[in-house]
């Protein structure tokens, strides 16, 4: 599989409907990546990173609709700042992650907390569809060492953390995921979660801010 290139065709913003910027084979993500979200949840802080799928059909754009389920009575929205593999990748040294690292985008790793817990694992809590809005465009150039990351519900700041506090850090993540299984052109990995999550609800609209690459915002309706 080819690495991702631009075709060089550009369009005004005004002109366009903004898409999912990627439909990956998979979407990796790490939980209990930062300590104060850890703590607010009452786990512990792993000692590797903790990582899991969520499935490509999750996926949604920038201003399409999170599709809250019947089933569950606490979902609940995690900021995270995204990355896009640019390149096929195996067994990648820390020293080499850069290379195959595309861009990065604002995520929300949207969780049903009740389910989480019922089931103790990750699946059916964060894979439904609409679960993982990721946008509103890759940013190519951005330094994810130290940069603002934010929720907000209705206008209200619920998360405001900064990548620096991270436990395991994104060279870290990514060597450890490639030496799991294979990295393809346009994976997208979520890097974790900042304090702060808290639960959405039918009408609301919640907006991912990071510093650097911009806004991604979705309205919540049930289904």
């Amino acid at each position: 599989m080819g690495p991702i290139e631009f075709t060089g065709e550009r369009f005004a913003l005004g002109d366009v409907r903004l898409l999912a910027p990627i439909l990956p084979s998979k979407v990796l993500a790490v939980g209990r990546n930062y300590a104060a979200h850890v703590a607010e949840l009452g786990n512990e802080i792993p000692e590797r990173p903790l990582i899991f799928l969520k499935p490509s059909t999750s996926v949604i754009g920038t201003h399409d609709v999170i599709r809250l389920p019947p089933d569950s009575g606490q979902v609940e929205h995690e900021a995270e700042l995204a990355l896009v593999v640019g390149k096929l990748a195996k067994d990648v040294p820390r020293d080499k992650v850069s290379e195959v690292i595309f861009g990065y985008t604002c995520a929300n790793d949207v969780t049903a907390r009740d389910q989480q817990r019922a089931d103790g694992q990750f699946t059916r809590s964060k894979g439904y569809d609409s679960f993982c809005p990721i946008g509103p465009w890759i940013e190519t150039t951005l330094d994810p060492a130290a940069v603002r990351v934010r929720a907000l519900v209705n206008d209200e700041v619920r998360q405001d953390g900064n990548t620096r506090d991270m436990i395991f850090d994104i060279a870290t993540l990514v060597s450890f995921m490639s030496h799991v299984m294979t990295l393809v052109p346009g994976d997208v990995i979520l890097t974790g979660t900042p304090e702060g999550v808290g639960r959405i609800a039918n009408g609301d609209i919640v907006t991912i801010a990071i510093e650097g690459i911009g806004e991604l915002t979705n309205p919540v309706r049930a289904k």
